[in-house]
């Protein structure tokens, strides 16, 4: 099949009608075998992490003389207290647990292996000894006996750090970890900037763990929404712009003026009843309701201000959504390509991060500058880690870009189907069989691409937090600047990417010609790709907002009872954060059908004038869509020439239908 490019003149001179789906072959087979040698080499980085000790230092734990909690170890030449028998002692404890090293990613104390973790808090040198008499767990360093716990000079150096909090053993893991959070919570104060009193901090995370079943609640409550609004577009989409807009208003209203009341109901409650313990707690809660206030206030009148352009345009997105609600009527499956997606990535991201805890156990016994054991890779092997982290961008983008490629292949089965009854019983499944027969290779050079893109732009971003607050402005803007255009750029060929996925679907091409195909009718129509873009990606934005401010408000409701208003920002945040990525996943599946839709439409009307034998492929719906379009376009003085010359085959269909 010739390039979409060309598609023009080919119609013209030509009378035989072009069938798309037809035409099948591999496309990109050398990207494929590179694909597969890069994941035979993902494969050897996991089993030669495995094969050499990695798993048992792993899963077991050792201690800072290198020796494998719970068995039987070999002496390190030139290290002491190495080679010892730790079969009874099957747990990692540290001296100092809530000593964190953030730039080294580990606990800055001294590990041994014990027999067990102190449940309780141990408060005194003398309760240490107890511990270690009544249950056989010795908490100090191995060169001093317990007897000598509360006599020995050198107890302070060689004990734990008291108190020893209660700690209790990491299941699969056999770490002692602190059960109180609150230990890595005075290390995180360090890192919050806009908190100024720490008692702030603490109360925070104390809402964190009460709140916790309602976090919950509401992080389901966002996906029972998501999933109902995915079903309400499919049978009521001629109003759903409507019923969002509408819905959206009152959403934003009620949030903000349930904060406000909030905040006159505290500020007239009398501060003289207030015990003086309490008085600055009530001081914050009322701040903090001021600033929720305000911060919703403002978020609504950019909301309406948003709103109030965009008014004019709503109307043309009715249409296309639509002709979007009958594909997921004729293709339900649809709706569940989220999950799939999101199961692979999370098999693919345990998989990593094992491999990844593999590899930091991995490597020749050394000592550091403590005299404590480290495990290290020399020589080439050390370079794993680089092949480890392109391997995670790579194939997460690559199980993206299958995603694509399936919605893609299904939706362009149901749009080239001029009878729908003819459909597969299952076009998701054929395209993912399409997909697996021949357009692997298509998809492993596009998510390749974009891992090119991505990986600067990420170690522009690292450098630029290493180099934060010591590098001059003009460095911090030329970053800053990279870091900005490579992420325009990835999401330009995001965009491209899915349309060249299309391209493939239908015509069955390669990679480069297929986004070559994609890109020159994109061009083509740019008038109608800026519209369809902005009215149905803010529509579909107004959905993400709608599920979030649900999900927001149904969480102040429930939050009400704790008069510790200032509790409330982690849960909440956490809530909607967890609500805007749920919605996201599913309404984006709305939005590639709705990219789908409109490529195959253009296409459509290049191949094909609406003549006998070449009669177009598109729904009634989207020809009244088309037609609307360019009336509303003429009537506001923006339909030129160029506009009417690339509506000309349309018209004709639309006559002749």
């Amino acid at each position: 099949m010739g390039c979409c490019s060309s598609a023009s003149s080919a119609a013209q001179s030509s009378k035989r009608e072009w069938k798309p789906l037809e035409d099948r072959s591999c496309t990109d087979i050398p990207w494929l075998l590179l694909f597969i040698l890069f994941c035979i080499g993902m494969g050897f980085i996991c089993g030669f992490s495995i094969a050499t000790g990695a798993a048992a230092r792993l899963v077991s734990g050792y201690d800072s003389y290198g020796n494998i909690c719970g068995q039987k170890n070999t002496k390190l030449e030139a290290i002491p207290n190495s080679g010892m028998d730790h079969t009874q002692r099957k747990y990692v404890f540290f001296l100092d647990p809530c000593n964190l090293d953030l730039i080294n990613r580990k606990i800055k104390s001294v590990a041994l292996c014990v027999a067990a973790c102190p449940r309780q808090e141990l408060k005194t040198l003398s309760d240490v000894q107890k511990f270690a008499e009544m249950n056989g767990s010795a908490l100090c360093s191995y060169n001093l006996k317990p007897s000598e716990y509360t006599t020995s000079s050198k107890s302070s150096v060689l004990c734990p750090k008291l108190p020893v909090p209660a700690s209790a053993p990491i299941p699969f893991f056999h770490r002692c970890a602190p059960v109180n959070i609150s230990c890595y919570a005075k290390f995180a104060e360090a890192l919050i900037t806009f908190v100024s009193d720490n008692s702030v901090l603490h109360r925070l995370i104390s809402g964190v763990m009460t709140n916790k079943e309602i976090i919950l609640g509401l992080c389901l409550l966002s996906l029972v929404l998501s999933m109902i609004l995915m079903v309400i577009i499919r049978y009521i989409s001629r109003v759903l712009v409507w019923i969002l807009t509408i819905l959206v208003i009152l959403g934003a209203l009620g949030g903000t003026g349930v904060l406000w009341w909030l905040y006159a109901k505290q500020r007239r409650y009398p501060k003289e009843t207030v015990i003086p313990e309490q008085l600055q707690i009530a001081e914050d809660n009322l701040r903090a309701l001021l600033i929720y206030a305000i911060s919703a206030t403002v978020f609504t009148v950019i909301l309406f201000l948003i709103m109030l352009v965009m008014r004019k345009r709503v109307a043309l997105t009715i249409a296309l959504f639509h002709v979007a609600g009958k594909v997921f009527i004729h293709l339900p499956l649809l709706v569940f390509q989220p999950f799939w997606t999101f199961f692979a990535l999370v098999l693919f991201w345990v998989y990593w991060i094992m491999t990844l805890l593999f590899l930091g156990t991995t490597g020749s016994a050394v000592q550091n500058e403590q005299g404590f054991v480290e495990f290290k890779i020399s020589g080439p092997l050390q370079y794993m880690w680089w092949y480890h982290v392109v391997g995670l961008i790579w194939i997460s983008e690559f199980i993206l870009a299958c995603q694509q490629m399936t919605v893609a292949g299904a939706v362009v089965t149901y749009y080239f189907t001029r009878d729908k009854r003819n459909l597969p019983f299952t076009p998701i499944l054929a395209s993912v069989n399409r997909l697996i027969r021949y357009h692997l290779g298509t998809v492993a050079k596009g998510s390749f691409i974009i891992t090119l893109v991505k990986i600067p732009r990420m170690i522009l971003m690292y450098i630029h937090s290493q180099l934060k607050g010591k590098e001059n402005a003009c460095a911090r803007c030329v970053l800053k600047s990279c870091i900005c255009c490579l992420w325009c750029l990835e999401k330009c060929l995001n965009y491209l990417n899915q349309n060249a996925y299309t391209a493939t679907a239908i015509n069955s091409t390669n990679f480069c010609t297929s986004a070559k195909d994609a890109f020159v009718i994109l061009v083509e129509n740019a008038l109608r790709v800026a519209t369809i873009n902005t009215v149905g990606d803010f529509m579909l934005f107004l959905g993400k907002v709608l599920i979030v401010c649900s999900t927001g408000l149904a969480g102040i409701m429930l939050l009400n009872y704790q008069q510790d208003y200032t509790v409330w920002v982690l849960p909440l945040i956490i809530v909607c954060l967890f609500a805007f990525l749920v919605a996201h996943c599913f309404l984006s599946i709305y939005e590639m059908v709705v990219d789908v839709l409109f490529l195959c439409f253009a296409i459509d009307t290049k191949y094909n004038d609406g003549s006998p034998g070449r009669e177009f492929y598109m729904d009634k719906v989207l020809m009244e869509f088309v037609e609307n379009s360019r009336k509303a376009m003429k009537e506001a003085g923006k339909g030129g020439v160029a506009d009417a010359r690339e509506l000309k085959p349309m018209a004709s269909g639309a006559s002749s239908a």
